[in-house]
């Protein structure tokens, strides 16, 4: 079950399907059709919602292996999504899907779904299972703007044998990120021992708009240092990224060793390091 979104133009341009979004702008407008409990797990052959005493109970919902989804402008990636049920009948099939907006009847600008029909329900007990699904994000299909970068909500839900049902569209968050890059170029190469270095570098991140990579501005950025021979680095000094991403610090030039700038990341961007430069001292 892939579901994908249909855009229509703010203009009032005839509605296009998902798989051409690619060249859509910001500016378009995404509906969704998020699947519910009656269309996932077919209610119309099974017993209506049980009372709470009696639905699935559902624990370790887990997106990506705990980790956030990074994508960059065109790469996919395909992340497991699993979850373990509960209930006296057994369990006979599982959903987790992710949505962003701020609410699922009336306000979802994004939609993330399983690409199986049903999940791969392991058994641990005749009563609980662990059910795994996968989900495939296109960053050209599926990320059409960048304020889709940040906190989704992940829906959880279960079937159990019996045909009674579990589903809450908002039992934990997730985060999906624009991909961060960082360079870094020290010197001048050799440097004399107390004079000035200075290292330059970029900090930029992936635009699902236009599927390019641009500065990110205003950031604190470190400027670290490893002294050769040793396997940890310190931190020299932060400095911020200007207008266009680009960096620059100097500092003292004492040791020989490595020199990179480290990026914290934000909710939206992930923390990102800089491959060591290495500077000879004289």
């Amino acid at each position: 079950m892939r579901i994908r979104a249909t855009v229509a133009a703010v203009s009032g341009a005839l509605a296009l399907s998902a798989f051409v979004v690619p060249g859509a702008h910001a500016a378009d407008v995404p509906s969704f059709a998020k699947p519910d409990a009656a269309s996932r797990f077919d209610a119309s052959t099974k017993s209506a919602f049980a009372t709470a005493a009696d639905e699935p109970t559902i624990s370790n919902v887990t997106v990506n292996g705990g980790k956030d989804i990074v994508l960059g402008t065109t790469t996919t990636k395909t992340i497991t999504v699993s979850l373990t049920a509960t209930h006296a009948s057994g369990i006979e099939d599982a959903y987790i899907d992710l949505w962003h907006g701020t609410d699922v009847e009336t306000d979802i600008d994004g939609l993330l779904v399983p690409n199986e029909d049903a999940a791969t329900c392991t058994a641990a007990s005749a009563t609980t299972s662990t059910c795994k699904l996968t989900i495939t994000v296109d960053p050209q299909l599926d990320l059409y703007a960048n304020s889709l970068a940040g906190t989704w909500h992940v829906t959880a839900a279960a079937l159990a044998t019996d045909g009674s049902m579990y589903w809450n569209d908002y039992y934990k968050t997730a985060r999906v990120q624009r991909y961060s890059k960082l360079t870094v170029n020290a010197g001048p190469e050799p440097v004399s021992k107390g004079a000035t270095l200075t290292a330059t570098g970029k900090l930029s991140r992936a635009n699902w708009e236009d599927h390019l990579y641009h500065g990110y501005t205003n950031q604190p950025v470190k400027l670290q240092f490893r002294k050769a021979g040793t396997s940890t680095y310190t931190t020299v000094k932060t400095v911020y990224s200007d207008s266009t991403g680009n960096l620059k610090a100097t500092t003292t030039a004492n040791y020989d060793g490595y020199w990179r700038f480290s990026f914290a990341g934000t909710t939206t961007t992930p923390a990102v390091s800089a491959t060591g430069d290495y500077v000879d001292v004289r």
